[in-house]
């Protein structure tokens, strides 16, 4: 039936075809399943048209006299006796046609895994060894598992584990990346990994106002589950079995000895334990952040909304989500963070409420180490930390000043003059003068 062009006349030789012969019940039971589909025969399911058509087989042909609206759903099996099936089909169901907003984007036409396969340049055999997750037991490290795993600490305690796909799958996951979810837009609010914003843009939208609010989503990556990514890809007009396989390239599962061998004396929490060992986005696959922002959208829809209702501003960093606005705003600023974790709940994602900052005017007000009071600004103890880090690195030479023990320490200190660079030039002009001072043959 889905193989066909979803008309009468075609689900009714369908019917035929599979027992090769004439079913006299066949013209009630198409007439009832168009009734209940209507126009979108196409946008259903395999699994629910076959509950649809169980049901619907139990009233068949036990009352002539039911009409088709009078059809109801039946636990009970099948009423008749259905003849053996003589004929089974492998032609791929139609696809509906895409809507205008996708096929404005151009995805790449991938109708079975085959195609997946040919397009990501990998054997059919090869995707499901990549997909595969149930190697979980044993070492930390060893050749069969797909990433390589660091644990680092976090800044405000504990720790965080880097799951680092290895090379073949680093290749499918860019491509899946750059070819397939960056043709997609994220919803405007979201300002992390994405191609011309920055934490400046996030942050330019807060400066000046009377009170700004900062919150923190816990475990942003971990919290995005397979379902979801799943769901994300179906509604990019892709077939369950393409689906299921792109979303299973993009998750991980992290084995018991990683978590075994974890550095540091403090245990990992339960719950950030069992993220871990589920399925979810790692952090550090090149396609997780994209596939964040992504699986975000409803949050960001929603978040936006209740941040026009208070007549403020809403924008999202990563996990970073910050709320500002003038006098009205100010004054109901104090309830928010129950409304939003609220909403951030029921889209799967939790707030660290122990983060959430509500800044007025009167104080520093900071939004991903940006200061926004006025304008966008570098902190003054950080430029002061900074330019005197640089002046004894003239003074006694770079190596006194490298106590983190950096491979390239000239450019770490570059980088941090490029980021005073984009929210101070003056500032940075007067750092790199300093920077150019520094003999960087003395040890």
């Amino acid at each position: 039936m889905l193989a066909s062009d979803g008309s009468m006349a075609a689900l009714v030789a369908a019917c035929h075809r599979v027992f090769a012969a004439p079913q006299p019940w066949a013209p009630r039971i198409c007439a009832a399943l168009i009734e209940h589909t209507g126009e979108n025969f196409h946008y259903f399911s395999r699994h629910e048209l076959a509950d649809r058509l169980w049901q619907l087989l139990g009233r068949a042909t036990s009352d002539a006299d039911v009409d088709v609206d009078d059809f109801v759903a039946l636990a009970a099996p099948p009423f008749i006796a259905l003849p053996p099936v003589r004929r089974y089909c492998i032609d791929l169901p139609q696809r509906p046609p895409a809507p205008g907003w996708l096929a404005a984007l151009a995805l790449p036409e991938l109708a079975t895994v085959g195609d997946l396969a040919a397009w990501l340049g990998e054997p059919v055999a090869a995707l499901d060894w990549f997909a595969d997750q149930w190697r979980l037991d044993g070492p930390a490290q060893t050749p069969l598992q797909h990433y390589h795993y660091r644990w680092v600490p976090k800044r405000s305690g504990g720790w965080r584990l880097i799951e680092i796909p290895k090379e073949r799958l680093r290749r499918l996951q860019q491509r899946i990346l750059r070819q397939l979810l960056d043709r997609v837009p994220p919803h405007p609010a979201a300002h992390g990994f994405r191609r011309g914003h920055s934490c400046l843009t996030h942050a330019t939208l807060h400066a000046g106002q009377r009170a700004v609010i900062r919150m923190d989503l816990k475990d942003f990556f971990t919290s995005v589950q397979p379902a979801r990514i799943h769901a994300l890809f179906a509604k990019l007009g892709y077939p369950p079995s393409v689906a299921g396989t792109l979303a299973r390239l993009c998750v991980n599962r992290a084995p018991h000895g990683v978590l075994r061998d974890r550095q540091g004396d403090v245990a990992l929490p339960w719950s950030e334990r069992q993220a871990l060992k589920t399925p979810h986005l790692p952090q550090g696959a090149p396609s997780s952040p994209a596939l964040a922002n992504l699986c975000a959208y409803r949050l960001d829809l929603r978040l936006a909304a209740l941040a026009r209702t208070l007549g403020a501003s809403y924008s999202r960093y990563a996990d970073d989500l910050a709320f500002s606005g003038g006098e009205e705003f100010a004054r109901a600023a104090a309830r928010l963070h129950i409304q939003v974790a609220a909403i951030a709940l029921e889209e799967g994602f939790r707030v660290n409420t122990r983060k959430t900052r509500l800044m007025r005017a009167g104080a520093r007000q900071q939004v991903t180490g940006v200061v926004v009071n006025a304008h966008p600004n570098l902190a003054r103890d950080e430029y002061d930390r900074l330019k005197a880090m640089l002046t004894n690195c003239v003074r006694h030479g770079p190596a006194t000043q490298n106590r983190a023990g950096h491979a390239d320490f000239r450019a770490h200190l570059a980088g941090k003059i490029s980021h005073v660079r984009m929210l101070n030039p003056q500032r940075a002009g007067r750092l790199q003068a300093v920077f150019d001072a520094i003999r960087w043959d003395l040890h």
